[in-house]
This record gives C-alpha cells, sequence and structure tokens, in this order.
C-alpha cells in the first residue's frame, strides 16, 4: 500500500498527461480524477442518478447514458448549476482518488487532478504529501492549445481563462517541472522526481 501521495496538477495543454505517463512508465499507479469522473456517471451508479434527479432526463442520452454536451451547456449557461454539479461529484471524486491512492502497492501513488487548485487545493486533500505542477509559460500554453484542438487564440484564451492562474497554481507547488522542453526532457525530470519521492516515502516509513 502506497504511504506517499503526491498530487500531480497543471493547466490545460501544460503536459500533465505526459507526466502521468512518464510516472505510470517507471510502475507508479495513476489515479486519474478525469477517469473516475467518468466512472461515476455510467449507468447504474448513484451518481447519475443524483445528477438526473436535479437536472431532469433531457441530459440523457437514447441510450440512457449521459449526455455530455448537454449537460456541459447547461453548466456554462448556469453558474448555480455547475455548483450543484459539483457538489454531487466532487466529494466523491475526492473519496475515490484517496482510497486508490491508498490501495495502490508501491511506495508512491500520483493522484492526478486537473482542477486541484480549482477545487480547494491542499485543504481539499490534506491527505496528499506533496503537490507536483507541471508548469508552461502562458504563451507555450496558448499555442499548443492552438495546435492540439485546431481553435483560434481567442478561444484558446477564453479556455485558458476558464481555469486558475499560473501564479494560483504554482502557490501551492511543492515540486514544479517546466515543461518547455521535449518529451525526453521531461521524462527524465519525472524520473529524478520519482527517485525523490522514493527516498521521501522511505524517510517517512522511518
Amino acid at each position: 500500500m502506497a504511504q506517499f501521495r503526491v498530487g500531480l496538477t497543471g493547466g490545460i495543454a501544460s503536459g500533465k498527461s505526459a507526466a502521468d505517463a512518464a510516472f505510470a512508465g517507471l510502475g507508479v499507479v495513476i489515479a486519474d480524477a478525469d477517469v473516475i469522473a467518468r466512472e461515476l456517471v455510467e449507468p447504474g451508479q448513484a451518481a447519475l442518478a443524483e445528477v438526473v434527479a436535479h437536472f431532469g432526463t433531457d441530459v440523457l442520452g437514447d441510450d440512457g447514458r449521459l449526455d455530455r454536451a448537454s449537460l456541459r451547456g447547461r453548466i456554462f449557461a448556469h453558474p448555480a448549476d455547475k455548483t450543484a454539479l459539483e457538489s454531487i461529484l466532487h466529494p466523491r471524486i475526492r473519496a475515490e482518488l484517496e482510497a486508490r491512492t491508498a490501495a495502490a502497492p508501491g511506495d508512491i501513488a500520483i493522484a492526478s487532478i486537473p482542477l486541484l487548485t480549482e477545487g480547494g487545493g491542499r485543504d481539499a486533500y490534506p491527505w496528499l504529501d506533496r503537490i507536483l505542477v507541471i508548469d508552461v509559460a502562458p504563451e507555450t500554453q496558448r499555442a499548443r492549445l492552438m495546435a492540439r484542438d485546431g481553435i483560434d487564440a481567442e478561444l484558446a484564451q477564453q479556455m485558458i481563462a476558464a481555469q486558475a492562474s499560473r501564479e494560483d497554481r504554482l502557490a501551492i507547488a511543492d515540486d514544479v517541472v517546466c515543461n518547455e522542453d521535449t518529451l525526453d526532457t521531461l521524462r527524465s525530470r519525472i524520473a529524478e522526481l520519482c527517485r525523490f519521492y522514493q527516498r521521501l516515502a522511505a524517510e517517512a516509513a522511518g
């Protein structure tokens, strides 16, 4: 069971997924908040029933699954609906992240949480031993987002602005990886951090 748990976060198009993959390649278990969020709203899950009770059956597709596009439109148009959805999903996501990282084999485990800063930061995840932020300059973030999604600069900037600021993310970081270079450079830095976390885990274990 993992005794040392690291929260990994970063802004959109910062390379967080590549960092996740680098840790996974080193044998570290990754508990991904986005994956958990999708699992929670599968048919038959209690969270989906709560979502339907609040938003109505028009957020379901003909197959009985959540119509994400319809729900996304609702929450963007009505901030109160966004808050309601978060109140249904976020406590469950946090509980699953805590349980899955605690049960992971090995000395360390990663909780991959894209919206860690927006979701309450360290106060919302008191069981995290460290917080790692994958960081890039805003202009790099914007260029990568435009290339990745095929969008213009204005939409890219709106998507970036919808998240926590770079300064707010860095304020909660214990460790920062600057991801302005190549994928190999990122992997090398992650390997260094992995060894560092393993040492910290050994020290914590006494």
